[in-house]
């Protein structure tokens, strides 16, 4: 296999190695696990359809969300950086029903990045976003008032997962309050209240679990 600018990662992904390892198809429903920290890392993923949250668990029992991964994202790809055998980092879990992705062994990605000298910059664009989305998770974290996390939140999530609508920005998942509550370290009932006052501003509506941002630059600009 040798990747060409004009084919899509998911593509290079199943011809890896030339095609002869064909990588497995695993699909998940939302909230279960595909690997805990300390887990071995010993496969490779890519994601194809839904969202996969990547999060943080300290000692004190606190989970604390780094990422949102969108269709196109690669991870599990801490051995590949660091050289050595390590165990996972992250806690990986489905954020949206269903989660398919395509995961391959370790060794297999090695072996093709040797034998494919573009196949680098191939798995650098599925990790650019994932950094940078990290980047910005960072930062909404960093707010201390629970609105300005929550918008901060919101606007990542247009940017990743946004849609264009008559109305502004409607992001593609359908969102529990639980499930913003876990990602910005909340609870369901504060982003219930939050959502709420947001819809009463006019700032968003919901339909369905899907959230619409009628003005993302005027929703940033308020809760700068």
């Amino acid at each position: 296999m040798v990747a060409t600018p004009n084919k899509p990662l998911v593509d290079v992904f199943r011809e890896m190695n030339g095609g002869m390892f064909p990588p497995v198809v695993e699909t998940f429903e939302r909230g279960k696990t595909i690997f805990f920290p300390g887990d071995p890392a010993e496969r490779f993923y890519f994601l194809v359809r839904g969202a996969v949250k990547l999060s943080r668990v300290y000692e004190a029992g606190e989970e604390i969300t780094v990422a949102l991964l969108r269709e196109n994202s690669v991870f599990g790809v801490l051995s590949l950086i660091t050289g050595n055998r390590s165990d996972r980092f992250y806690h990986a879990v489905a954020f949206t029903t269903p989660v398919e992705l395509l995961s391959v062994p370790i060794e297999q990605v090695e072996q093709a990045l040797k034998e494919d000298p573009e196949l680098p910059m191939f798995l650098l664009r599925g990790l650019s976003s994932r950094i940078l989305q990290t980047e910005m998770m960072i930062e909404t974290l960093a707010h201390r008032d629970m609105g300005s996390r929550l918008v901060s939140f919101l606007l990542i999530l247009c940017r990743d997962f946004g849609v264009p609508s008559a109305d502004g920005v409607t992001i593609d998942l359908k969102l529990s309050h639980q499930a913003i509550a876990e990602a910005i370290g909340s609870t369901r009932v504060t982003v219930t209240r939050l959502l709420g006052d947001l819809r009463n501003q006019k700032g968003i509506s919901i339909s369905k679990k899907r959230i619409t941002v009628h003005n993302p630059i005027q929703l940033s600009q308020q809760f700068a």
